[in-house]
């Protein structure tokens, strides 16, 4: 539910072949110039897009892709250019949603970071997701942004179950809510692509006993969830401090309001883990009117030509990092710490 931020200036990422790539400025030092990626050398599908491409020219094109090779690329197509607005909105209501799990939600709690820091940590997790969907699992950024991933995870005792739980709603948050509310339904591509993309980010995450069929890891994730959903203080703790935080992200004045819409996108199962107040039915059925008539009017809108809601080394949205970044500048222990990071590892290291 963010607020667009006022642009900062975008710094180029294009190079020529003449001159090579150069390294950019970046929060804690310069970014070397081999991290810089060439989006048409990159993605040569979405490189070159018609003039004037028909409304489903992207479903077209998913159409004709390997949705198992391929599904890195689908499943960049379908977040940044079809849905970027609702990927955006049903990832942040996926990761709500692992706060409802007791022991997702303790580990949140003993780091603290989501009390003493939660902009800098939702930007952090949301642009080190965005690294693998722009640039994909097996480059060098790619690479990089999981080594940040399973560094902070290697710092807690997480369970293999939870850590598959959360994997999950990267999957089937951003699918149920497009084929609910998005302005089309999906492609079978499109769902096969999300599930082998997110695989194979779970597989470098050294996660075990992720299924091998779309079907199979639902029914797994919906039985964790009747089993591990319930209240605990945790849950209502870390489920407040990103609350506050979205509404953070409007006008005083509107705050009220927009608590009351992030509420009514909340089904009951997780109102009850966080012990909130639950919204009337009458502002669930207007929330849902809203996002539908959203969606009907975007469906009238042009093709997006240009990819949204990924970012690369430069940065327009997030505000912690307005020069640009590196995957290795993200997280709450850097990498690699540079220069002018200063105060060490805010996490205790006592595990």
């Amino acid at each position: 539910m963010t607020a667009t931020p006022t642009p900062t200036p975008r710094v180029p990422t294009t190079r020529s072949a003449d001159a090579g790539p150069a390294a950019l400025p970046g929060v804690f030092g310069a970014i070397p110039a081999a991290m810089v990626a060439d989006p048409e050398e990159e993605h040569p599908v979405t490189a070159a897009v018609p003039r004037r491409p028909g409304r489903w020219y992207w479903r077209d094109v998913i159409a004709g892709l390997d949705p198992v090779a391929d599904a890195a690329e689908i499943h960049r197509i379908t977040a940044a250019y079809e849905f970027p607005w609702d990927y955006q909105r049903s990832l942040e209501l996926a990761l709500y949603r692992t706060f409802c799990v007791p022991s997702v939600s303790a580990v949140l709690a003993e780091a603290g970071e989501f009390r003493d820091r939660p902009q800098q940590r939702y930007d952090d997790t949301a642009l080190l997701m965005a690294e693998l969907v722009e640039h994909g699992v097996d480059t060098p950024r790619g690479r990089e942004a999981l080594r940040v991933i399973n560094r902070q995870h290697a710092r807690y005792e997480i369970t293999n179950d939870d850590m598959l739980y959360v994997l999950s709603t990267f999957i089937y948050e951003p699918l149920e809510w497009i084929d609910s509310v998005g302005w089309r339904r999906l492609h079978p591509h499109e769902r096969l692509a999300a599930f082998h993309f997110y695989r194979a980010v779970g597989q470098r995450m050294n996660i075990s006993d992720i299924p091998e069929d779309l079907g199979e890891f639902r029914r797994w994730r919906d039985d964790y969830e009747a089993r591990e959903f319930c209240y605990d203080p945790h849950n209502e703790a870390i489920g407040t401090y990103t609350l506050e935080l979205m509404c953070a992200w409007y006008p005083a004045w509107t705050r009220p309001a927009v608590r009351k819409v992030v509420l009514s996108l909340v089904d009951d199962e997780m109102i009850r883990a966080f012990g909130f107040r639950a919204p009337s039915p009458t502002l669930r059925r207007l929330g849902s009117a809203a996002l539908r008539a959203r969606s009907a009017a975007v469906r009238w809108m042009p093709v997006r030509r240009v990819a949204l809601g990924t970012e690369g080394t430069e940065n327009r949205t997030y505000p912690g990092y307005p020069v640009g970044y590196r995957p290795a500048d993200l997280g709450a222990c850097p990498i690699q710490p540079r220069g002018t990071r200063a105060g060490g590892c805010p996490v205790a290291h006592g595990r």
